[in-house]
């Protein structure tokens, strides 16, 4: 089968969960809603086009493969902003502040973002799936809007880099893209020790897999994965209108494998 496999890094990301009052957290993988916004930035589409979101979410499949979880930062965020009251609106920041600007209020918020966090993510589409996977790898190439890592101010800081990867499951294809160092080097420039990716962006020995559909969609009992490892996690992020900013629970598996213990093994 063919997946379209690329890289996502970033100074900060933010994969947000549920929000609740003023907490704006962040879980430390890639969720689904980012992923589908990902994609639909790169095509182009508008937040409106809710039935070309729903193709992207209901028809193609991820996994995540986390390489750096990275470290968790909180923000303390506030902002100024007239309220929704009336029906004028506001199609500027300069209309929300001089033209509203006797409505404005503060709102206060604690936002999470993981800071050097590092992952690869793989995507397959079935057979209703309106987009090829070389189409989409394509428009991450060339994309029509600006790219971000789950909010606007966390933009890419490394090429996505997209591959498609014949393999048989997610983890073979996950396994089979070779990530391409963030910092170029040449052997007339060599890259000095201390400015190196394993001092600044060590990889963890603690590789995390996640992925939707089904336990024998990832991979066979061999190469050291196990079915008996593997949890069933809920998640909050299956997008069900961008239009309304609504979302619903989606299962996904995740699979934990110990590089230390397998080479000790």
């Amino acid at each position: 089968m063919e997946y379209l496999v690329f890289r996502l890094y970033g100074a900060m990301a933010s994969w947000g969960e549920i929000a609740v009052g003023e907490m704006r957290h962040s879980s430390n993988y890639p969720s689904k809603s980012a992923i589908v916004g990902l994609l639909g930035a790169a095509l182009g589409l508008r937040r409106e086009d809710d039935d070309a979101h729903m193709n992207l979410t209901n028809t193609y499949q991820q996994a995540v493969k986390v390489l750096s979880a990275g470290r968790l930062l909180k923000d303390y965020h506030t902002a100024q902003a007239p309220d929704s009251v009336g029906k004028f609106h506001y199609r500027t920041r300069r209309d929300e502040i001089v033209t509203g600007h006797e409505r404005l209020g503060t709102v206060l918020s604690t936002r999470e973002y993981y800071v050097d966090a590092q992952a690869v993510v793989a995507i397959r589409a079935n057979e209703q799936a309106k987009w090829a996977l070389t189409e989409l790898q394509q428009a991450l190439c060339k994309p029509k809007f600006h790219l971000y890592l789950g909010r606007k101010s966390c933009p890419l800081a490394a090429p996505l880099d997209p591959k498609t990867i014949e393999a048989d499951g997610f983890l073979q294809a996950l396994e089979n893209y070779a990530v391409q160092p963030l910092l170029y080097s040449s052997p007339d420039k060599p890259i000095p020790e201390w400015m190196s990716e394993t001092r600044w962006l060590p990889q963890d020995s603690l590789s995390r897999y996640y992925w939707e559909g089904n336990i024998s969609d990832f991979a066979k009992d061999e190469g050291g994965f196990s079915k008996q490892q593997v949890q069933q996690l809920t998640r909050h992020d299956k997008p069900l209108s961008r239009q309304r900013w609504q979302f619903q629970q989606r299962k996904e598996y995740c699979w934990m494998n110990d590089a230390n213990l397998a080479k000790e093994a």
